[in-house]
């Protein structure tokens, strides 16, 4: 019996890494923005927790920011 694996690449073009990069800024600022102004509201406790809990979403879009800029860093030079 004769059995063929086939393997399947996706490779990612520029236009699609800068696609996905925006969109990554663009969330990074919603939840930057968004924990500042909740940040204020200390009275209902799941505000609070929110605000918290929004380094969870906050820390991977700001390592994937800085993965951005070093990139494009990396290509001027």
């Amino acid at each position: 019996m004769i059995s063929t694996v086939t393997t399947t690449t996706t490779a990612l073009t520029t236009t699609e890494v800068m696609a996905y990069s925006i969109i990554a800024v663009i969330a990074l600022i919603a939840f930057l923005a968004l924990k500042e102004i909740l940040s204020s509201e200390t009275e209902n406790p799941k505000i609070k927790s929110f605000v918290k809990g929004s380094n969870i979403a906050i820390v991977p879009l700001l390592l994937v920011f800085v993965a951005i800029v070093a990139y494009k860093v990396v290509t001027v030079l």
